[in-house]
């Protein structure tokens, strides 16, 4: 655990909104505080995509089936989403760290880390963070907890325990005996069936898991085994990154000959869209525009584009590329090049689209993504794409064929 540097104590502060989608709804409409209130879709298919602390009181999480929080929650207001004002207020909150933090870094819509070493030399620490916190909360009416420790994870799991609308600090002195004390699903990067196969081998506290030896927990469990000891014993060397939001992200192709055959234009439309939606999801963005571009024959280029809800999903990619296609293609000349673009980036995980998507849903393209992390982008796709990649993978249709005829299923 690297706690000094040349310029003096290490500190990163993770400052994360509070029920973040309800704060903002609330802030919209006042009569909803001190309400059990649920953001997500209404029917049954919905899912809850996050839900106030009043609301958590009787069993409802995120993620949860809207269908059962319903019956959990009957008297929640249930919420359809504004995702345009999230945005807004997001922007809000990173204007402020930005004027104020040297170095930091927006994993997401909601969450912040910020790189604070060095300037414990000038100022006090601990007063500096919880300045900057109560600032946001003046700036944006916003509640946002704070967590200020050595490194990332200790600063994230500081910071949900400070919830809500804290502040905890963490010195290194104390780091051993703040995580004793909590159970291991509080590390960062433990899911559910990690948690499970920590429990069959007994280990159900941070303490037990930072007893563990380190080669043991790294046959057992591999790297992530490995990741999640050296959390529990407060290592963490990931670096605070401040990168510049990407603005666009886009797929081309000119055809080997002028086309017009429009049933092969829309699978490579469907490609590129499935395309699009694995390189958002595996940047954390999600995209608010559609766009399509066409080059005639004779180099004329015409495009369209299209206002989205935030989304990372191939099937609204597609669904939508279908309609932009079908509105620019007009003129019924030979075709040279076809495109699309995302772009009106922002940071934020796939559960944004939670609104309208089923956990089922959601859980298959995470299994999905990790096909094609495991074997290659081009290792799984919809059978509507299969023609405009065939030569690049011809030795899996069978597997291609049956995990599209599952995506269509529950698209």
């Amino acid at each position: 655990m690297s706690q000094q540097t040349a310029n003096g104590p290490n500190y990163v502060l993770h400052l994360d909104l509070d029920t973040f989608f309800i704060s903002v709804e609330r802030l919209m409409n006042p009569r909803l505080k001190d309400r059990p209130v649920m953001v997500g879709g209404s029917g049954d298919r919905g899912v809850v995509a996050a839900c106030s602390y009043e609301a958590r009181t009787f069993g409802v999480h995120s993620a949860m089936p809207m269908k059962q929080a319903r019956i959990l929650c009957p008297e929640a207001i249930i919420i359809r989403g504004d995702m345009d004002a999230y945005v807004r207020k997001s922007k809000e909150v990173t204007d402020v760290i930005h004027d104020k933090a040297p170095v930091y870094e927006k994993a997401s819509i909601d969450e912040h880390y910020l790189d604070l070493t060095g300037m414990g030399r000038f100022r006090d620490m601990h007063a500096w963070a919880s300045d900057l916190r109560l600032h946001i909360i003046s700036e944006t009416g916003l509640p946002v907890s704070g967590g200020l420790s050595l490194n990332k994870s200790l600063s994230k799991i500081a910071g949900r325990e400070a919830k809500p609308s804290n502040l905890r600090i963490v010195e290194a002195a104390e780091v051993r005996a703040f995580l004793d004390a909590l159970p291991v699903q509080r590390i960062p990067g433990i899911g559910q069936k990690m948690q499970e196969g920590l429990k069959e081998m007994g280990i159900t506290r941070i303490k037990h898991l930072a007893e563990m030896p380190r080669e043991y927990m790294l046959r057992a469990m591999g790297k992530a085994g490995l990741s999640a000891w050296e959390k529990a014993n407060g290592i963490d060397d990931s670096p605070v990154v401040s990168v510049r939001e990407a603005k666009s992200v886009s797929r081309e192709q000119t055809f080997k000959a002028d086309t017009i055959d429009t049933k092969m234009i829309r699978e490579v439309l469907v490609d590129m869209a499935e395309q699009l939606g694995f390189e958002l999801r595996q940047t954390g963005h999600l995209a608010g525009c559609l766009s399509i571009k066409i080059r005639y024959a004779n180099f004329d280029t015409h495009t369209k584009d299209l206002s989205l809800p935030y989304t990372a999903a191939d099937h609204v990619l597609i669904e939508n590329a279908g309609h932009l296609f079908t509105k620019v293609y007009e003129r019924r000349m030979m075709i040279r090049l076809i495109g699309l673009k995302v772009t009106k980036l922002v940071p934020g995980g796939h559960q944004v689209r939670l609104f309208e998507e089923s956990e089922k849903l959601m859980h298959l393209y995470e299994r999905l993504d990790c096909m094609r992390l495991k074997f290659g982008n081009g290792a799984v796709m919809r059978a509507a794409a299969m023609p405009s990649r065939t030569a690049e993978v011809p030795q899996l249709p069978d597997f291609h064929l049956g995990m599209a005829n599952i995506i269509a299923r529950n698209a």
